[in-house]
């Protein structure tokens, strides 16, 4: 991060760094000096002086070679490579342009997709308000945003139901090595996708969707807490059906986590598991 982002500089314990010894769960502030353990300043965080600070309020990660600060809150900042869900708004001769919910929209060029198409054939594959799974193939010096289809598991979604939640959170959605989607999805029998830019989409019987949509509440609003995981499986399967599955009677729908669906009751908390936050969910 640049050093345009200074705050004044805080400290936390003995010479002004994190007392915790566990790096991986100390939140700091913009401004807090962060321990750098000979690792190189990364995201969200900036040098100084020769010492490494914050520059968003986040937890503290190491990633070595680096040492970052995954935010806590915020809209969604691209990176190359990022696999995102984009929603079509516009349709043109050469390209779509998409919202990806970052302060940018991205255009995604014909020559971008696994389809071959001639000059003014784009609205025959594509329309405003399709969904589509894309990768961040670049971002050049004008902050122009550089997105393609071609690659395994990228393409349009068909169907199924979109839900909102903090970018912040997908790592804890994804869960260590794809852990919480595994479990979600065994657990509700939805297909899920999952974009880094805080969108998710799911397909499959209705409860299953419901049951998805209270489990990404839990972990928007909990995904800080110790337990978590612990919580999203009791929570699983207390609320499993036990009788025959209705028939669904309404059309596919976008969703944010505000809401009218419940929310799950709150669970007390089981034995603790590590906040792992990754740029990969990894």
């Amino acid at each position: 991060m640049g050093n345009g982002q200074h705050a004044r500089h805080r400290g936390h314990g003995r010479e002004g760094r994190p007392s915790s010894s566990n790096s991986d769960r100390v939140v700091v502030l913009p401004g807090d000096e962060i321990p750098s353990r000979g690792l190189r300043p990364g995201v969200g965080t900036y040098r100084t002086d020769g010492r490494i600070y914050a520059s968003v309020l986040g937890l503290v990660r190491e990633s070595p070679p680096f040492i970052k600060v995954m935010p806590l809150s915020g809209r969604y900042i691209p990176h190359a490579g990022d696999v995102i869900v984009g929603i079509v708004t516009d349709v043109q001769g050469t390209f779509w342009l998409l919202d990806i919910a970052a302060p940018r929209w991205a255009p995604l060029h014909m020559t971008g997709t696994p389809w071959k198409i001639d000059f003014g054939e784009t609205g025959n594959y594509l329309h405003v308000g399709d969904s589509v799974v894309v990768a961040v193939e670049q971002i050049d010096e004008t902050g122009r945003i550089g997105v393609t289809m071609n690659g395994p598991e990228l393409g349009k979604l068909e169907g199924g139901t979109l839900f909102t939640v903090s970018p912040a959170k997908i790592p804890r959605v994804i869960g260590r090595g794809g852990s919480m989607i595994q479990t979600i999805t065994e657990a509700t029998g939805c297909q899920l996708r999952v974009g880094q830019n805080g969108r998710v989409w799911a397909d499959g019987p209705p409860d299953g969707i419901r049951r998805v949509h209270e489990t990404l509440v839990m972990i928007e609003t909990e995904g800080q807490r110790r337990g978590l995981t612990e919580r999203v499986e009791r929570y699983l399967t207390s609320s499993a059906p036990t009788g025959p599955e209705l028939p669904w009677t309404g059309p596919p729908r976008s969703a944010t986590l505000d809401e009218a669906l419940p929310r799950p009751e709150s669970l007390d908390d089981g034995p603790g598991d590590d906040i792992e936050l990754s740029e990969n969910g990894a």
